[in-house]
Order: structure tokens, then sequence, then C-alpha cells
């Protein structure tokens, strides 16, 4: 505490000076033991440079085909990454927003990503309509299982039994707000083709 009665830690200028390697050392047991390095068990591995059987200084870039999220805090993307979902639709845009605009310290830039995870799903499931072989959520979901093997004791002695009224919603919701949606464009549609 400073003289003002304001704790120390938030105070610029400290007035007690940090306590000695040698004051550590003798009121906390163990403290800096791997300060020598001779007692580290990591230490031959911390010579360099080390034989590491690698050919290259820097390892060969793979190249970027199409732009990937890039973090603000590096300035470039790693030398190898993953190419099997390219950001596309209305969820890239957002993933995109997510990286360009947010550090990967602040919970908006993970709040989008989910976000952006949610809008995919729906975007899938609007997709696959305009294939010869929609999505069946009733198959797909589990719910007919559920059903057919041992439906209350399968639920009775579980942790999450207050969440379990919550597992329709988490289930159907992304179909009832698919189809909301769909009535929806359809009314505004017909009433465009009316007017």
């Amino acid at each position: 505490m400073t003289d003002m009665g304001i704790p120390s830690a938030y105070v610029r200028d400290k007035r007690t000076p940090p306590p000695s390697r040698d004051e550590l050392r003798a009121r906390i047991p163990g403290w800096g033991v791997d300060l020598d390095p001779a007692d580290r068990p990591s230490y031959p591995k911390l010579q360099y440079p080390a034989d590491t059987g690698a050919h290259w200084e820097f390892p060969d870039r793979q190249p970027e085909t199409f732009p990937r999220e890039r973090s603000i805090e590096h300035a470039m993307l790693t030398p190898v990454f993953g190419t099997a979902q390219p950001r596309k639709g209305l969820a890239g845009a957002i993933r995109t927003y997510a990286y360009e605009r947010f550090s990967e310290g602040r919970a908006a830039h993970w709040l989008l990503l989910v976000l952006a995870d949610r809008v995919d799903a729906i975007e899938s499931h609007l997709a696959s309509f305009a294939t010869t072989r929609p999505d069946n959520p009733i198959t797909e979901t589990g719910v007919l299982s559920e059903v057919r093997h041992h439906p209350v004791s399968s639920r009775a002695g579980r942790v999450d039994v207050r969440h379990q009224v919550l597992d329709p919603v988490i289930v159907a919701g992304t179909w009832v707000a698919a189809a909301g949606a769909a009535v929806l464009g359809t009314r505004r549609l017909v009433r465009a083709v009316r007017d």
C-alpha cells in the first residue's frame, strides 16, 4: 500500500523494489531451480545451432491460391496453412471481417467466428434444398434413435438434465428459422409479382 492507501500494483512508481533472486529462493521452496542451465532437463535442446535435420533456414512457403484469414497480430501467413474450407457466402464475409477488424485477444473476434459458423450451417441447410437429396432433420439429428433406444433411461441420471428442454430448440432451431425465412421470402415474391 502507498501512503494514500492505493495498492502498489496500481501505482506507476513502486516504492519498494522487487525482492532479489536470493530472497525469493530463501522464501519460496524450489524457486529458481531452472535458472542454472546445467540444472535444466531441456537444456541440450536449447543449444544453437541445434542439429534438427532441416535443410532450410526458413521453410518453403505454401502458395496462397486464394486469400486466407490472417490475424492482425501477424505480418504474414504461416508457411503452411489449411485450404480445405475456403471462405464462401455471408459466413466467409463475417470471418473476413472478424480477422481484419479484431485482434485474436478480443471476445468480438471469437463471437464473430461463432456467428459465422452458425450462418455457414444455415447456408448449407438452405443449399441442400437445391440438390436432389436435401438434408433430412429427422434422421440426421438422431431423434428417431433416441425414441427407439431407451428414451427415458438414457435421459435419467445425466448431468445436463436442466438443459434437456433446450435440445429440441437447438436441433430444430435452424430448420424453423430456415422455414420461416422461406415463407417470408415466398410471400414477398408473390406480392411483388402481383403488384
